[in-house]
C-alpha cells in the first residue's frame, strides 16, 4: 500500500510542528510543509498529496485562495482540503465550506479533533 501524503500549510513554524505532531500518530501518513498557499501549490505541481491542511490568514498567498486554485483544477477534485484557523466566524467557516474546503477546524486545535477529521477524510478508522 503506497503511504499517505499529508500537506500542512501554515506560516506559523509552532502550528506547522503542532499539526505534524498531531498527523504523526496516524501510521503510515507522511507529512509535508509549505509556508503558504504558493509554496503549496509549487509541492502540488511535483508531488501526489491525499490531504491538505491549510492555515486562512497566511502571507503571499492565503489559505481561501489556495482552496480556490486548488478547486479549479481538475487534477485535484477529490483531494480532502481541511481549513485550520482562528477565525471562528460562521461567515469565514461558510465561504471556506462554499469554496470547496471538506472540514473546517479554529485554533487552539486539539491534536484529536485534527486526528479525527484527517482520519475520517482519508477512510481511515
Amino acid at each position: 500500500m503506497r503511504e499517505l501524503q499529508a500537506l500542512i500549510v501554515e506560516d506559523s513554524p509552532t502550528m506547522r510542528q503542532l499539526l505534524a505532531l498531531a498527523l504523526a500518530r496516524i501510521r503510515g501518513l507522511h507529512v509535508a510543509q509549505a509556508n503558504d498557499g504558493l509554496d503549496a501549490l509549487k509541492q502540488l505541481a511535483s508531488n501526489q498529496f491525499d490531504i491538505i491542511l491549510t492555515d486562512i490568514n497566511m502571507p503571499i498567498m492565503d489559505g481561501l485562495k489556495l482552496v480556490k486554485r486548488v478547486r479549479n483544477d481538475d487534477r485535484y477534485q477529490g483531494l480532502p482540503i481541511v481549513i485550520i484557523t482562528t477565525e471562528g466566524g460562521e461567515e469565514d467557516r461558510k465561504r471556506a465550506l462554499a469554496l470547496g474546503a471538506n472540514a473546517y477546524i479554529t485554533k487552539p486545535i486539539r491534536a484529536p479533533q485534527v486526528i479525527e477529521t484527517v482520519k475520517a477524510l482519508l477512510g481511515l478508522s
